[in-house]
């Protein structure tokens, strides 16, 4: 039977080239402050407001708008990190879909939240509470909403200026708007909390069927036998700004492994003064869903993205997460907190401390043991 053919077209835009200059300058400058332990609200506050800017361009250009309304959609789909995309369907006057590509996170969009058991956006508290942390979650609440007027408030100009007066849209109210939201989590990850009839989670989206590994990666697995691998794949950002340091202390602890470790990182990257330990493979690319499914895999170092989280717990191995920025030490604590592994700050990274916590995840039989339960679970 011939598969249905999917036609889609696709649009290209880029910004001007000085807003493009000046994204660039204060992404840099987010990234490079977050991977030395200086990740600040007000940091992220400034990239927003550049978001802001961009969707002021965007919605200038007739061509584009235009293009939008003759087409004539019957559904939009928007992803909810930026919220340009919410005034774009609102601008078409279109119903829309809106895909959360994290956990529940900084993003209100009218769930209930008990703050007797549902800990606050970035109050680094789990499920169940006690007395204490319940006192320091309702507090947590008043700064997470101050927090997150402050963030769409960026995007405040965008609407004066492209809204007529009396049919301004209020952000806050547009995100409650949403037909559905797709949440890229899972119950295996999240706390218990009440969920809307439109929220549905679809955590594991992303992960594609198993192929055979590649041979130059076999080649390599062999050499260690019975003591298996490592994978460490720290994201995309880490890998072009990690720093000089942190590549020798982590270097260093992995040195210490009876194991062998592939490492996700520009072999053209790598500092020419730090000598690779002989159990390591550095790549630029490596198939990350097919590792982790392989028998020979012992542990999974990651930098908690969610997309990571979910291939791991798919395949039932253990980690060790080195949080970066935005929501990762939020997925980290669920991922300590449902004995899935356990995490390390940046600024922590030191060759004995990481080689330690990694032996400690590795011989601990109930690490993995607790993943493949609940992969077993969560299949049968």
């Amino acid at each position: 039977k011939k598969k249905n053919e999917i036609s889609y077209e696709v649009l290209s835009w880029l910004p001007p080239e000085d807003h493009r200059k000046e994204f660039k300058k204060c992404f840099d400058f987010f990234v490079t402050e977050a991977l030395h332990g200086r990740e600040t609200f007000d940091n992220f506050v400034k990239l927003m407001g550049q978001l802001g800017i961009r969707c002021s361009d965007l919605l200038r250009r007739g061509d584009i708008m235009d293009f939008f309304k003759n087409e004539n959609f019957d559904l939009v789909f928007v992803e909810a990190f930026d919220f340009c995309f919410f005034l774009i369907a609102e601008k078409l006057g279109k119903p829309f879909v809106s895909i959360l590509p994290t956990q529940f996170g900084n993003v209100d969009f009218g769930l209930p939240i008990p703050v007797s058991y549902i800990p606050v956006f970035r109050s680094w508290l789990t499920n169940p509470m006690d007395f204490w942390g319940r006192v320091k979650n309702f507090l947590m609440l008043f700064d997470f909403s101050m927090k997150k007027w402050q963030i769409q408030s960026t995007f405040d100009n965008t609407i004066k200026e492209h809204f007529p007066e009396g049919s301004r849209p209020v952000l806050s109210h547009l995100l409650k708007k949403a037909e559905l939201w797709f949440v890229n989590s899972d119950f295996a990850l999240e706390f218990a909390r009440p969920l809307l009839p439109n929220t549905v989670y679809v955590g594991g989206l992303m992960v594609r069927p198993v192929k055979p590994v590649p041979q130059e990666f076999e080649n390599f697995i062999a050499k260690f036998r019975d003591s298996g691998f490592v994978l460490v794949a720290l994201g995309s950002m880490v890998n072009l700004y990690q720093s000089r340091e942190v590549l020798r202390e982590m270097n260093g602890a992995f040195a210490h492994l009876s194991q062998g470790v592939i490492w996700k990182y520009n072999p053209s990257h790598w500092p020419k003064d730090v000598k690779l330990a002989a159990n390591v493979k550095i790549v630029d690319w490596l198939p990350q869903n097919d590792l982790l499914a392989h028998p020979h895999i012992r542990l999974f170092v990651t930098h908690g993205g969610m997309n990571s989280i979910m291939e791991a717990i798919q395949h039932g191995v253990p980690m060790i997460g080195i949080p970066v920025f935005g929501e990762q030490a939020e997925n980290l604590i669920r991922v300590e907190a449902k004995k899935f592994g356990v995490s390390i700050q940046l600024k922590q990274v030191k060759a004995e401390t990481l080689a330690l916590k990694m032996k400690q995840v590795i011989e601990d039989k109930r690490y993995g043991a607790l993943v493949a339960t609940w992969v077993c679970g969560y299949l049968g």
